[in-house]
């Protein structure tokens, strides 16, 4: 069964490389993302990584966790981050799930309920598993995006939904293509123009269901 937007992400229990973590407790009152890739000491997911490293501040000023997952074990995952901060030039401080069983792929929809690990695997055996799930502090999936293998995922996208999200969740807003933090956003078609008036100030009427405003300071 698919994880959907909106729907609560399973609390399951997981066996990182900085210990065992039960996800809803992990998440907290937190946004969290999780990312995952389909083997440790890989080139793409190695860059991936390290860009994640490398934004550990932007994460933070969002108060949002980050958590890798991989279906190899805890003591590889050990091992692999000395790359990661080799290729990024940063250290990686978030946890990696060391999802051996696959019961995170598969409650994520990563993988199909009949998957295994074959012995000699390939990354190809996991090949699905490489995702992104961002979710809010409700503990629900706000968003989720799926890459092939060799394509490097642009975190610097992960970033922009990111803020997407929160500031949707803080105004009661949307955003339009290509938004960025400042450019004008949406004033959703369910608010009235009296109520948008008074809710946002002066806002522009682009069509009669398309209506956009400044966010104040």
């Amino acid at each position: 069964m698919s994880l959907r937007i909106n729907e609560t992400i399973p609390n399951l229990t997981v066996e990182t490389d900085t210990g065992t973590l039960k996800l809803h407790d992990w998440v907290g009152d937190s946004w969290a993302i999780l990312f995952s890739h389909p083997k440790d000491f890989t080139p793409v997911c190695t860059t991936e990584f390290g860009a994640v490293a490398q934004l550990a501040d932007e994460w933070e000023k969002r108060g949002t966790k980050v958590m890798g997952i991989s279906v190899d074990g805890v003591e590889d995952h050990k091992k692999w981050k000395a790359d990661i901060e080799t290729a990024g030039g940063a250290k990686a401080t978030f946890p990696i799930v060391a999802d051996e069983d696959l019961e995170l792929s598969k409650a994520f929809d990563m993988l199909p309920a009949e998957a295994y690990l074959p012995d000699g695997r390939t990354p190809n055996d996991t090949a699905t598993v490489r995702a992104v799930f961002i979710v809010g502090p409700d503990k629900k999936l706000k968003l989720s995006m799926t890459y092939p293998m060799n394509v490097g995922r642009n975190f610097a996208e992960v970033l922009r939904a990111l803020d997407g999200l929160q500031t949707a969740a803080g105004h009661g807003i949307a955003t339009p293509a290509n938004w960025n933090v400042g450019d004008d956003v949406i004033i959703p078609t369910s608010v009235s123009d009296e109520d948008a008036k008074t809710k946002f100030g002066d806002f522009e009427t682009v069509l009669p269901y398309l209506r956009k405003t400044k966010l104040g300071a």
